[in-house]
């Protein structure tokens, strides 16, 4: 009898553990990384599909100090889809006199894995309408999820100092 018992616990607990990963939700919130290396940190998202967070990119046209820059997007609403569109636009704060849109769709895979695939818009400025042709970029970044152990200070932590000077070579 128990033998029986035990055997349709566990043939249930995988039963449930096959349909919840199948189910699953993407959740933007948290700590992603690109195939460049940027990183991303979104908070947690709120009950009307807004988000904010910070981004630090890895990749730069600009020879100023790289510093983490506040984003600001919004997603549908997950009640309805489990990998849901999103946009947010990135404020190169500081170093840059550029601003980029991301637009996306978190997806989860058969194992659970999660990824943004987006496609982005940057536009810097240029001193004239006639500068215009060269102002804008446009590309494609997959973000993966990482662990964060440590929530709104890794981006901190891999951010340089800025504010102190370089040492110069004797």
């Amino acid at each position: 009898m128990m033998g029986k018992i035990g055997f349709s616990l566990i043939l249930a607990l995988a039963l449930v553990t096959l349909s919840t990963s199948s189910e699953r939700k993407c959740d933007l919130s948290g700590l992603w990384r690109n195939e460049l290396g940027s990183l991303m940190e979104i908070d947690k998202v709120n009950d009307a599909g807004e988000f904010s967070g910070k981004y630090l990119t890895a990749v730069t046209a600009t020879s100023n100090c790289i510093r983490s820059s506040p984003l600001k997007g919004a997603q549908h609403d997950t009640t309805q889809r489990s990998q849901p569109t999103f946009g947010f636009t990135v404020n190169w704060e500081k170093f840059s006199n550029s601003t980029t849109v991301f637009v996306g769709q978190c997806f989860v895979g058969d194992k659970g894995k999660e990824t943004l695939k987006t496609m982005w818009l940057l536009r810097e400025e240029v001193g004239s309408p006639g500068d215009g042709w060269r102002a804008t970029r446009v590309g494609t970044n997959v973000f993966t999820r990482k662990r964060n152990l440590e929530p709104g200070k890794i981006l901190q932590q891999q951010s340089p100092d800025c504010d102190t000077p370089a040492p110069t070579a004797q």
